[in-house]
Order: structure tokens, then sequence, then C-alpha cells
């Protein structure tokens, strides 16, 4: 209400002239007014000022566009002063304006937009970025170039980009410069980055060298390295004269500057020296546009106008769309019948009286249709596409990462909010479908401030004498990890040497102090101690401490220096061999099943071999004892029953195999019992553990506690242990007298705790795998350093030679001594008997299916006997008596070698007779009388001897 009744005021003072009620002009009237709000004396107005007036021109000039109106431009100067900014608006209406270009100003648009909201007059802005205009609340603001919101977005991917996390911002302390920095926190953020810092500068002229060295003293005693510059171009540039001087323009920083840089370095090139060497290296955000042959017209026609004296920029390129832009929507307007009138807003004066000559507060009639007009626009401008979304920004905006080097600037690369970074141009890409994943990020080379190509860390430790303060565990026990120097804040042990180690392979130098956590009684809880890192007690944390699911969800891990995991330790007892020691290689399912085969072999042996074989013939009584006999004997492989048919030899191999494995492992095992001293405990892991009701130890401050009652173990099971002779005592015990069964705890300690103590072990395997590591802060820069320097000592040498250092100790002489093995089980052989039970069944069913076949031949002949007979009983009765008939494979065979006899004479008769005739007609003899074979061979051999 003060603002309003400030303004009606200034009316007063301008001595504003009476209006009527209403004044209406024709539909299409030859002249349309509109206005031009910006300051005229600065980087961004000089370069608008003649861009706004050649976009008349144009637009005047082409009558396809308003068909013989004209638009008439009004320009006022806000002079930077939001004050200025909001009286030039109100001289504005005491014209017929139907809109203003402009303002330049985030701070001039704010306070100007609440009158465009009361008079309906469309504001396009080519210069207000401030993300805070939202549409919402200002719904007669049009945005004609990208929001920093896109901008902050483009700053964060590139910090995320080269992997740093922590940024400093420095900013005008305005609506532009507060409202942009809060922009990019909110998108560092969602990148797991930060602002550490950020400082305002005020945006007025009484700003000077003195408070900008002030502020940069400051940044340099920070930790961070990278500096996020969002100022206006006179601030800016004292910054970075001032960064120089203090030698904040070398190796280690990184300036990020927003458009504000890009805008000089395009309209006042080339800048003089000094200034170009104070911003050697700094990566730069420009507003992309598209090239065009248009554009590409526009800028030769610029260096015409401006003799070369003048540059274009990308705020000038989006004031002459803006002029084209809103032509095209007045003459949509006029398409759609809109009239360009106004009217007083009577409830002025009925609130405020009519002393104070309001009608000059004129209303556009139809300022909602025209602005209905423009946000429905779609043309292509020097910029590119415009067209808006649903918030009233416009579509795919994207910016260009341009590198200071030298006398100028290259291009390392674009962003958009389509597909992130990129070397590809952002019309290449809209082509293809988004992708922004880390992979598809890309920029070219970067030559960063001091000129080099090595990318900046990023961060050091600030240099103001400060020193890290690390916690460190003040144990009681298994001091060999972990321990203090008495008398002192020195520590010893195998973590603080590891820690040291890693410290002295870093690039820098790290200034630190141990601070003892705990009183040196009992061991401390780590959760705590993890804890007070999250409040600011400590930086980080060296010792012993677990990486386990809670802890990291509040800090940082380094990479594990040593494998840990929990595991169960118990006493074990001797366990002698007993009478019975013979059946304890195998599991009772095992002993059952290999019985039950054993038998079911003979069986199907005996099937396959019945009806062939006389061994497997005769009484009843004497084939039972047959199938038992000859099941038990291919135990030993002394079965002496001969197998003849092909099926059951095939099965006979198959479980001769199978039982060779068997008395390979049965003999292998009972040897193992009858002659090694085996140890023995009722508890064989976690979840025998778990089953049963007794005492479990645990050390203090371990997070094995918290972990067993998660197992669903209850607390009053669980004893705390503070030293390894608590855990042998409270083990000797046992629960009877008040110790524990078993004790659970990490695997380090637990090694260190057996190399002493004999009559325990680990049973069961590690249920739980993790390991130690040092902490530091969410996102600390130390921390990914801290883990390649672990690596790098892992990969050296040096931290097995520190580990062999502390904790290698003489280990008690148990070779003749060993935790009891499980019983050999039938899981181990089941596939075994599955390929026997599979044999079995295809050699049965093979031969079944013989026996059918026979049953079918013999089957017509016989059910003609049988007559009416025939029933199903009698059928299976037929079947069961060819399964018992004896083949006869003997007499076949005789009378198979008689036939072959018989033919083998006959064959040699005739061979013979084919002699004796060859000779009588060759010698003329007759040999026909010799009708024996010695006879005609010794006539024939006299012959020729004598010839």
């Amino acid at each position: 209400m003060n603002l309003i009744c400030f303004i009606l005021s200034l009316f007063l003072y301008f001595g504003l002239s009476t209006y009527g009620f209403s004044k209406n002009v024709s539909s299409r009237p030859a002249v349309v007014n509109i206005g031009a709000l910006f300051t005229f004396e600065s980087t961004i107005g000089r370069v608008a000022k003649i861009a706004i007036e050649e976009a008349v021109k144009d637009v005047n000039s082409d009558s396809s566009i308003l068909h013989g109106t004209k638009l008439a431009v009004t320009m006022q100067d806000s002079n930077c002063s939001g004050f200025f900014g909001m009286v030039g608006a109100l001289q504005f209406m005491e014209t017929d304006i139907v809109a203003i270009i402009g303002p330049q100003s985030s701070v001039v648009a704010h306070i100007i937009s609440h009158v465009a909201n009361e008079l309906q007059v469309p504001l396009l802005s080519f210069g207000a970025s401030d993300p805070t205009l939202s549409s919402l609340q200002f719904p007669f603001f049009v945005r004609t170039r990208p929001s920093d919101l896109y901008q902050m977005t483009a700053v964060a991917d590139v910090v995320d980009y080269y992997g740093w996390k922590d940024v400093i911002a420095i900013f005008i302390d305005d609506d532009y410069g507060r409202n942009g920095v809060s922009a990019l926190d909110d998108k560092l953020a969602e990148r797991r980055c930060r602002i550490s810092y950020k400082q305002g500068i005020s945006p007025g002229s009484e700003v000077n060298r003195g408070d900008i060295m002030d502020l940069l003293i400051k940044v340099e005693l920070m930790e961070s390295r990278i500096i996020v510059l969002h100022v206006n171009p006179d601030s800016g540039f004292m910054v970075f004269s001032v960064a120089q001087y203090l030698g904040m323009m070398g190796n280690g920083f990184v300036w990020i500057a927003t458009d504000w840089l890009s805008s000089v370095l395009d309209s006042a090139a080339p800048l003089p020296s000094e200034t170009m060497d104070s911003i050697q290296g700094v990566l730069v955000l420009r507003q992309h546009t598209p090239y065009s042959d248009r554009k590409k017209a526009f800028f030769s026609r610029w260096k015409k106008l401006t003799g070369g004296s003048l540059g274009l920029h990308s705020y000038g390129l989006s004031a002459y769309d803006s002029v084209w832009l809103l032509a095209h929507a007045i003459d949509a307007f006029f398409n759609q019948g809109g009239v360009i009138s106004f009217s007083n807003d009577s409830r002025l004066q009925s609130a405020l009286g009519d002393n104070l000559h309001l009608e000059a507060m004129n209303i556009f009639d139809d300022g909602i249709l025209l602005l209905q007009s423009i946000l429905q626009s779609n043309l292509v401008g020097l910029t590119g596409p415009i067209k808006f979304n649903s918030d009233k920004s416009l579509i795919r905006p994207a910016y260009d990462i341009i590198n200071v080097i030298g006398t100028g600037f290259r291009r390392i690369g674009y962003w958009s909010n389509y597909s992130g970074l990129s070397v590809v141009d952002p019309e290449t890409l809209y082509a293809m479908p988004p992708n922004h994943s880390s992979a598809n990020q890309q920029l070219y080379s970067v030559i960063w401030p001091g000129e080099t190509l090595l990318k900046p860390r990023g961060w050091v430790f600030p240099n103001n004498g400060k020193q890290l303060k690390i916690g460190v565990p003040n144990r009681a026990s298994y001091r060999a990890f972990v321990s203090r120097v008495q008398g002192t804040d020195m520590f010893k042990g195998f973590c603080i040497d590891v820690f040291t180690a890693a410290v002295n392979l870093l690039p820098y130098a790290v200034p630190y102090r141990f601070v003892p956590f705990g009183n040196g009684l009992e061991n401390p809880s780590y959760t705590e101690l993890v804890n007070m890192i999250t409040t600011g007690d400590f930086d980080a944390a060296v010792g012993d401490i677990a990486i386990v699911t809670n802890r990291t969800r509040i800090v940082d891990f380094t990479q594990p220096y040593a494998s840990s995991g929990l595991v169960v330790v118990v006493p074990l007892k001797k366990k002698n061999s007993g009478a019975w020691a013979f059946l304890r290689p195998f599991s009772r399912n095992m002993w059952i099943v290999s019985a039950c085969f054993f038998l079911l072999i003979g069986t199907v042996v005996w099937i396959l071999e019945h009806r062939t074989n006389d061994e497997f013939r005769g009484p009843p009584k004497k084939q039972l004892i047959t199938i038992l006999w000859f099941s038990l004997s291919t135990m030993f492989f002394a079965h002496r029953e001969n197998t003849v048919s092909t099926l059951g030899r095939m099965v006979l191999i198959i479980w001769l195999f199978v039982v060779l494995i068997i008395n390979s492992s049965y003999t292998a095992s009972l040897t193992s019992i009858l002659t090694v001293q085996h140890l023995s405990s009722p508890i064989k892991g976690i979840e025998s553990l778990k089953m049963s009701e007794e005492q479990i130890g645990y050390q203090v401050g371990s997070f094995a506690e918290h972990y067993l009652e998660e197992l669903g173990i209850s607390r009053s099971r669980l004893v705390a242990l503070g030293s390894p002779d608590a855990y042998a005592l409270a083990l000797q015990r046992g629960p009877e007298k008040g110790g524990v069964a078993a004790i659970v705890d990490e695997l380090p300690y637990v090694e260190l705790f057996l190399s002493s103590q004999c009559k325990f072990r680990v049973v069961g395997q590690e249920f739980t795998k993790s390991g130690w590591g040092f902490a530091f802060p969410r996102d600390s820069p130390l921390a990914i350093d801290m883990s390649t320097a672990i690596l790098q000592l892992s990969e050296n040498g040096d931290l097995q030679r520190i580990h062999d250092k502390w904790l290698m100790r003489s280990t008690c002489s148990l070779e003749t001594a060993e935790i009891e093995s499980d019983q050999l089980q039938l899981k181990s052989f089941w596939g075994l008997f599955l390929i026997c039970g599979i044999a079995c069944f295809f050699a049965l069913f093979i031969y079944f299916l013989q026996i059918m076949q026979q049953s079918c031949r013999t089957a017509p002949s016989e059910s003609i006997s049988a007559g009416p007979n025939n029933s199903i009983s009698g059928r299976v009765r037929r079947l069961l008596s060819l399964m018992d008939e004896k083949v006869d494979h003997s007499n076949s065979g005789s009378k198979r070698r008689k036939v072959e006899r018989s033919l083998s004479e006959s064959s040699k008769d005739s061979e013979w007779d084919l002699l004796r005739f060859v000779l009588t007609t060759a010698l003329g003899i007759n040999f026909t009388l010799y009708t024996t074979a010695p006879k005609l061979t010794a006539f024939a051999t006299l012959y020729v001897l004598d010839n």
C-alpha cells in the first residue's frame, strides 16, 4: 500500500494532465506506441538502444507484418536505478503504450512488474534474468532470454564435471545477484556440491578497491579455490584486478564468470591489455545463439552501423528479437479482433479521493489478449527459435562456455538444458534423444589461470594457521592397532602408521593434530566418534573404524586399508574316535540312500538278467539271496555273477563308478577321523548361535552389539567384554559358570587374540564383509586423496610391511589338530545317484518295451486258443510268464554252427569239381576217375614232373 501511495504522489509531482474515462482507437490504427526502458550508458544499454531502433525500422519497412500499421518506440533511461526506472515506467502511462521492451535490470523489473500487473501492460525484458521473477507473481512479465536458473544450472554442471565439491560465490548484493546465487546453491546441492562461502558486493558506486581487497583476502584464506563471480561489469573487473594483485589469478585457482563478462568481451573488444591480463584462464558463460544467414547478415550490417567501434552481444540480439516478437504478437492481436483502448481504474479514485488526479492511470483494456498473443508466438529470430513453455520461459535454453586466452577467447563447449555439457552444438543434439549421462558430458581442454593445462584440484588447506582436529579412539585393549603414548597427545599403532604414511604421499602438506577420544579405561563408542565429525567437533577420525552402513550415511570413508568382518570364536574340546567312529564319515541320509541304491541296483540287474542268465535263475529263495549278495558284493567289486545282457552291463558299469567314488570318499574321511586329533564345538557358526539361548560376548564399543540385535538376538544375551584376557576367561567359564558360549568380533581383533590363545577357534564363515577406513566429513576432497594414497601403499607393499610390523605374532603349534569337519552329506553325491537312477530307469524302460513287443507277437495265436477267456488277468499272466521264460541262446548257437559247417563243406566240393573239369579239358585226360581230392592232386603233380 505504501508503494501505491508513493507512485500516486509521483503523478502529482509531475503534474499529470487529466484524461477522459475511456479512450478508444480503431481496431488497426496507423501507429502503435511501445516503450523501451533500460540504462542507456551501460554495456547492455549501448548495444540494446541501436538494436531496438534497427528492429523498429525493419518491422515498419516490412508491410507483411503489421499491414500498414507502424510501431513508434519511446525510450526511457533508467540510469541503473530502481527509482528512475519506476519513474520512467510511470511516464509511459501518460501515452497509450501497449507494451514495454525492458527493463534491463532485475531490480527495476521487480518494481514496475507490480504496475504492469495493475495496468495490464506486458513487459518484454531482454536483460532481467532474476529467477524469482516468476510468471505466477508477475503474469505480465515476459522474459525474452533464458533465466539465470539455467545459467546457474550450467555453472553447477561445470563444477560437477571437473569433480569439485566446494564453491565460493561473489555476487552483487541486489535481486539479480542474491537470487542468482540462491539458484546456484540449489543446483549445486542437487549434485552433492555446495557453496562453502558467499559474499555480496555493494551494488552502488560506493564500493571501492579496499572493500574488494578485504573480501578477497578472506577468500584466499579459505579452503575452496573455485570462485563464481556473478556481478556487474564495473565491480567484476575491479575484483579481477585486485585478485591479480593478490596473486589469486595463478595456479590452483578457478574463476567462473557469468554472462556479464561475455557481454563485455563481445561488445568492447579488444579490451586494454592490463584488463585482459587480469582475466586470463577465466571460464565464461555466454547465451548460445545458433548460426544463421540472417544473423550473419545482421552482424555485417552492425559493423557498418557502428563502424566497428561497438560489438554486438547476445543481449543486443535479444533486444532486437523482442521488437519482432512484439510486432508478430500485435499482428495476431489485431487478427483476433483486439482493440487498443484504455480506461481509468475507478477503484483508485474511490479509495484515495478525487484530489490526487489519478485519471492518468490508464488500464490497457485488451492487455490480457496481447499477453496471450505474445506467449503463443512461434517464430525464429536472431537468437534462434522464440517459443514459450508453460511457465513462460523460452524453450531450449543453451550457453556457450568460453575460455579467456591471450587477447581473446575460445569456445571449449556448450551447455544445453537438453543434454548438458557437450562439444557438439545444441542444434545437432536436438535431432538426437536427450542424454544427460556422465559419460556423455564433454568439454575441450582448458588453459587455466597460471597458463596450465592441468586441472586444478579445487581446494587447499586453509591458509589461516588452523590445524585439522583428528579424533583418535583412546583404546584400553588391542593397543597394537591404536594406543596413546602415556603422558602425551601422541598416538602409535598400526592405524596411526597407515595414516601417517598416506599423508606423506599427498602432494601437499596437511596440518593436523590428534585429539584423544575416550578415557583410556575402556574402549570408546566408535559411533559417537563418527557422529562428532558431523557436529564439527572433529575434522576427521583416524583409527580402527569399521565402515558400516549407518556411518556411511553421515560421513565419507577412505578406501579400506584393512579387511574386516564379524566372526564367531568358540572354545573347542578334544573329540575321541569312539567304537562307532566308522559310521561318522557319512550322514544318516547318506547311509540310507546308499543302502537303498545297493538294493535297487541288485533288483534292476536281476530283472535284466533273469531271462538270459542261468546265474540269476532258480528257486525264489535262491534268487533273493542272489539279489542281496550281488548288491552288497559290488561294494567291494567282489561280485562273481557275470552279466550277459547289454542293458545289465550298462547299469552295472555306471553303478561301479558310483561305488568307486563313494568308497574313496569314505576311506579318506575315516582315515582323517582315526588318525587326526579333532576339536569339536556344539556351535558351528552364526546360525547355530542364533538358535541357542546361550550368552554371547562382544567387544566394548564395537558395532557388533547393534548388528547382533538386528539379527534378532535378545539384548539380555549379549555380554560386553573389554580385553583379550576377558575374552579368554569368559570362554573358559562357559555359560554355565557365568561366561559366554561364543564371542562375536571383527576379524583383525580375533586374529590377534588367537595368536596367543590356542584353546579357541573361529567356527563358520565370516558373516559380514567390511573394512577399516578413516572418516571425513561428507564430500571432503581429502577423503578422495587419502584413498588414492592408501591404494599406493597397498600397491608398493608398504601397507603389508606396516601390518607385519604391528600384527605379526607367534602362532600356536596345532599342526596335528583341526576343527571338526562336517560329515559327508548327501548333497555332495546326489548327482552321482541321479545319473545311476536315470540309467536304471531307461534300462528297465527298454527292457519292458522288448517284453511288450514279444507279448504282442504271441498274442494273436493265444487269443484264438483262449477264446472268450482272454481277459486282462490272462494278459498279465502271459506277460509275467514271458518275463520268467528262459531264453536258450545255446541251442540256437549249435544249430547255427552246423549250418555254417555244411555250407563250408559244399563250397569245397564245388571247388574240386571245377578243378577236375579244367584239367580234363586242358590235358585230354579223364580226371573224373579220381573222385577224391588227394588222388587228383597226386596224379596232377606226377604228370607235370614227367612232362
